[in-house]
């Protein structure tokens, strides 16, 4: 059995490989059941949050995430994201590998939202905005320029000191990038949004969205968060990683739909109906599009098991 590092999925998980390995698998049998959701009270400090994630492709591979979320961890120096991974031989149940999860699931997410990019925003998207200063935001900006040609990456985030570290990291892999001031002017300018907080209540107006954005919103996992308002998603062409979680956890969909401003039936797509073009995803170069995901316990199997083949072909 391996135990596999933070380190060594950083070195493992290649970006444009990551997203491609998605691709085939959210097209293939991949079988996901609801997971395992649970609230946390604790005395002081923001409810923290118990999910239980698992996966398999029958007779190849099972995967189980155990995953804790801490919000008030970033005032602490922690991560907010801490879990373990177990990936299992899908013919007889062995433990293959135990990875550390926080990292699985950071890199898995943002290829998500890129491979549900690679289909919903412009071909010549270059301008990225990316909502967040956490571990996310310092992902989103590789993943999505391996399916976009990225030339400016801004950053907005309330901590002004972590949106620098933000930005200085993609400067110093090359790309054009800063730290704006004004939310509103930002978008407004972007070809691609993408928020990865954990904000309760509306970041960004529906009313600062230009034609032909593309809106990515992955910080939100319950029905209570949201990231953008209800005229953002009223403007938008949704799509979602799977309906059956957006339908449970998302409260960028939820809320819109519990004020009748949009209807379940609004969901124009999911990523499986992308991938095997079902749904032939953005048509209109002035469109809006807006796709929420909540994290699929498929996107973690599919990380998981690219992670551990790499890593167990150069060990053989």
């Amino acid at each position: 059995m391996l135990s596999i590092t933070a380190e060594q999925i950083r070195e493992n998980l290649d970006w444009t490989e990551t997203i491609t390995a998605l691709e085939q698998m959210f097209g293939g049998n991949c079988v996901a059941p609801p997971r395992h959701h649970h609230t946390i009270g604790l005395k002081g400090q923001q409810d923290a949050t118990m999910l239980l994630m698992p996966a398999w492709v029958p007779g190849s591979y099972n995967g189980l995430k155990l995953v804790n979320v801490y919000p008030d961890n970033s005032q602490k120096g922690i991560e907010t994201i801490l879990g373990t991974y177990i990936l299992m031989q899908g013919d007889t149940g062995e433990v293959l590998a135990i990875m550390d999860a926080g990292e699985l699931t950071a890199r898995r997410t943002v290829c998500a939202s890129a491979l549900a990019s690679k289909f919903l925003s412009r071909p010549e998207a270059e301008h990225l905005l990316i909502v967040g200063s956490g571990r996310l935001a310092k992902y989103l900006g590789f993943a999505h320029n391996a399916v976009r040609s990225l030339k400016h990456i801004h950053i907005w985030a309330r901590n002004r000191q972590k949106a620098h570290i933000v930005a200085d990291l993609y400067l110093r892999s090359g790309f054009e990038a800063s730290v704006i001031e004004d939310l509103e002017s930002g978008c407004s300018q972007a070809d691609i949004i993408s928020c990865a907080t954990m904000a309760h209540e509306p970041l960004i107006s529906g009313n600062w969205l230009r034609p032909g954005t593309h809106v990515d919103l992955i910080g939100g996992f319950k029905p209570t968060m949201r990231e953008v308002d209800s005229k953002a998603v009223s403007r938008s062409t949704v799509f979602v990683d799977t309906r059956n979680g957006a339908l449970s956890e998302a409260g960028d969909i939820l809320i819109p739909i519990e004020q009748g401003v949009i209807t379940q039936e609004s969901i124009a797509a999911e990523l499986s109906e992308l991938v095997s073009l079902h749904h032939p995803g953005r048509t209109d170069e002035r469109g809006i599009t807006l796709f929420k995901s909540v994290g699929a316990s498929i996107e973690d199997l599919t990380a998981a098991i690219s992670c551990y083949e790499h890593i167990s072909k150069r060990s053989d």
